[in-house]
């Protein structure tokens, strides 16, 4: 009889432990990946902000030297991340692709511009910035005309202030929101000790002696949670860099490494936190509470 009850003591013990475990694991995985989002954030921003193109068409009468001279001018300039000179040939060739037919045989005549396609880095993608380089270029007089989507520059730049205001707010709610949840899962494996706790206070132990192997089963099961947490968002973050390389998620090594040993910390913080509190509340409760 009793050997089946020692059974079923260890089963309920261990799924217990298995229950605080994957409670933790899924609240910092969450957490871990919001953390990527945030870390990311202006990657992806950047990112689309570079596919912004400023396009400047030249006169017909620009002399190739003029032209050259332009194109090397763009390549080693600041704000430049790449540089394109597009023919009149290549512009309407690339037209009659997208119209399914060639428009020139009904003109009789190509009335494209040469052109170069000017991609910005990020850090330039603004409507002051974007403003004066259009007027720089426009200063050359060969240049005919120097074109780029406003509407859309001024757009990208507001929502991007926008989502990374939200981002944090969100972030910081979520963190709230971790600890909670951690902290819940942890007082109800305490609570379910409630009386061992009471037990081993009558005869005599202290407040620390009862209260610390609580602390480091909770931290040890707080580890192990967050190391599942790790591989989860380690596997995730394989995935996304797999499938979207042009973001280049690992490349930045250190930033992801704090982002990892700040979810480890806060798997061992939180449990060690939150076991403390729990484990008091019940060392100072009198007997005829721990029923209620």
């Amino acid at each position: 009889m009793s050997s089946s009850f020692e059974k079923y003591q260890k089963r309920r013990l261990i799924s217990s432990y298995f229950s605080v475990v994957i409670s933790i694991s899924l609240v910092l995985f969450l957490l871990g990946l919001l953390g990527l989002l945030v870390l990311n954030s202006k990657k992806v921003a950047d990112y689309f902000k570079e596919q912004i193109a400023i396009t400047v068409f030249l006169k017909d009468t620009a002399k190739e030297v003029e032209i050259t001279q332009l194109k090397q001018s763009l390549a080693l300039a600041e704000y430049t991340k790449s540089a394109t000179f597009v023919s009149k040939e290549e512009a309407a060739k690339e037209h009659s692709e997208t119209l399914g037919e060639n428009f020139i045989e009904y003109l009789g005549d190509n009335p494209l511009q040469n052109s170069i396609d000017v991609y910005i880095l990020a850090d330039y993608v603004t409507p002051q910035k974007m403003e004066e380089i259009t007027n720089e270029l426009k200063s050359k007089g060969f240049v005919d005309d120097v074109i780029y989507d406003k509407p859309l520059i001024a757009q990208l730049t507001e929502n991007v202030q926008r989502i990374s205001f939200w981002v944090l707010v969100i972030s910081g709610i979520f963190t709230f929101i971790a600890v909670l949840l951690i902290n819940s899962s942890i007082r109800l494996s305490i609570y379910a000790k409630r009386f061992t706790i009471k037990t081993m206070q009558m005869v005599g132990a202290t407040k620390k002696f009862i209260r610390q192997p609580f602390v480091w089963k909770s931290v040890r099961l707080g580890i192990v949670g967050a190391v599942v947490a790790m591989i989860g968002m380690a596997l995730v973050l394989y995935y996304l860099n797999e499938s979207f390389p042009q973001l280049q998620l690992l490349g930045d090594p250190v930033l992801l490494t704090v982002l990892f040993v700040f979810i480890l910390l806060m798997g061992v913080i939180i449990t060690w936190i939150s076991t403390f509190i729990a484990t008091q509340r019940f060392l100072n409760l009198r007997t005829d509470d721990l029923y209620y």
